[in-house]
């Protein structure tokens, strides 16, 4: 495989983090060569990890792609809302695209960025890591396997954990949808494009239910203030209570927030950002519990599950066939085969490789570069890369759409056609 080059679009958490240290621990494969990021100290702590020179560091993307093409790769990881305009640019420059999920807020935007990857033969690939983890692509194989015969219904949970739901979105950058994204497409969108993956056909209706039902004013203590540190009589009762939080169990998380994550740095983070914010007096509007209903092409259902209150953080998933079942915790990283015909059991406890998304983060971008080397210039095989991600973010959408509309049921394709269609 030749070696490649990327910019990088966002050195936030996920550019930063989850994607980029690929390049490190793989450098014959490929090199980031520029990096575009309005912080400053990101912007030069990433340089200074990549070897990025002075005149390749860029304030805003648009000043990275000012110029001609610098590279083979665009890898962008900006917030939902600034990904659309990028992502257009970079494809009509000639750049292949890997875009952190979701696509867009916008469907028809995301529609817009399908149509563009054809227009100019780029592959874009969107950062569905869950594909590219050991636990699903094990299910998958046990499925193409025959062992559960033809999947009738699957019934899949995302117990987001309450104290994740409260720093990623109560306070944090998904927390409301007019800046962000819906909850079931900011968070959720994995979870549309993973059924998409283990039923392999179209879905073709879908509705859904859910509410903002606990974090909100009514249901703050009394006498509680906006933050936390300004003397919150319900401290000690408060599961939720920022310092007790960031300054224990999730003192990884305050680096999200803090680049100084001293316990000096933290606190004083906790007093100017919205991270140190009442859970109860926070600006969010997501969702914190909704459910999704969908009917696929051969018949088969499917009941997905996504709730803020649970102790936990995994995905939890029981897929019914007619010769088996499978029944798996992603954390646990193990799933159970059950035969109808044999009665036998077995249980498979797969190895997942260290990482982020149980291995997932390291193992999309494996993938892209792959598919890079590979590509031949067919727009078929372009449209193809980002027809499949559109289409779990369809999904997604006409979730949110049903679930503002009292659980109406919504039609897919007709809702395809609405975006394309020129008004």
């Amino acid at each position: 495989m030749k070696k490649l080059t990327a910019i990088l679009i966002g050195a936030g958490d996920r550019g930063f983090r989850a994607y980029a240290p690929y390049a490190i621990h793989n450098p014959h494969e490929f090199d980031i060569i520029a990096v575009a990021e309005p912080n400053e100290e990101r912007r030069k702590a990433f340089a200074e990890a990549h070897n990025i020179s002075p005149e390749r560091c860029y304030p805003s993307w648009e000043a990275a792609m000012a110029e001609q093409r610098l590279a083979d790769i665009a890898m962008i990881c900006t917030q939902d809302r600034m990904h659309y305009h990028p992502t257009l640019k970079a494809l009509e420059l000639g750049y292949h695209v890997m875009l952190e999920k979701p696509m867009s807020p916008n469907p028809k935007e995301c529609a817009h960025m399908e149509m563009a990857a054809t227009k100019y033969g780029r592959l874009l690939t969107i950062c569905h890591v869950l594909r590219y983890t050991a636990f699903w692509s094990s299910i998958k194989k046990v499925i193409n396997e025959g062992k559960i015969g033809q999947i009738v219904s699957i019934q899949l949970n995302e117990n987001v954990g309450n104290l994740h739901m409260s720093h990623s979105f109560v306070r944090g950058n998904w927390n409301n949808s007019d800046e962000s994204s819906p909850m079931i497409l900011a968070k959720s969108c994995h979870d549309m494009d993973i059924l998409s993956y283990v039923m392999d056909e179209p879905c073709l209706r879908v509705s859904s239910f859910g509410s903002l039902m606990h974090f909100n004013e009514r249901n703050a203590p009394e006498g509680a203030p906006l933050r936390c540190l300004d003397g919150c009589p319900a401290a000690e009762n408060c599961q939720y209570y920022a310092p007790r939080y960031y300054l224990g169990e999730g003192m990884g998380w305050a680096r999200k927030f803090t680049e100084d994550t001293s316990r000096e740095g933290i606190l004083e983070a906790l007093q100017t950002t919205p991270y140190g914010k009442c859970v109860y007096r926070s600006d969010n509007n997501v969702v914190d519990h909704q459910v999704v209903n969908m009917e696929f092409a051969s018949g088969a259902t499917a009941m997905f599950s996504m709730c803020g209150f649970t102790h936990d953080n995994t995905r939890i998933v029981q897929i019914m066939g007619t010769k088996g079942d499978i029944r798996g915790n992603m954390e646990e990283d193990s799933f159970i085969l059950n035969e109808f015909l044999t009665k036998e059991k077995t249980e498979f406890h797969v190895s997942a490789p260290s990482g982020g998304h149980g291995g997932g983060d390291a193992g999309i971008v494996r993938k892209f570069l792959k598919e890079v080397c590979e590509f031949e210039g067919d727009a078929i095989q372009a449209s193809a890369s980002a027809a499949a991600s559109v289409r779990g973010h369809l999904m997604a959408f006409a979730a949110e759409e049903s679930r503002m509309n009292n659980g109406m049921s919504i039609d897919i394709e007709a809702y395809y056609k609405r975006l394309v269609t020129p008004e």
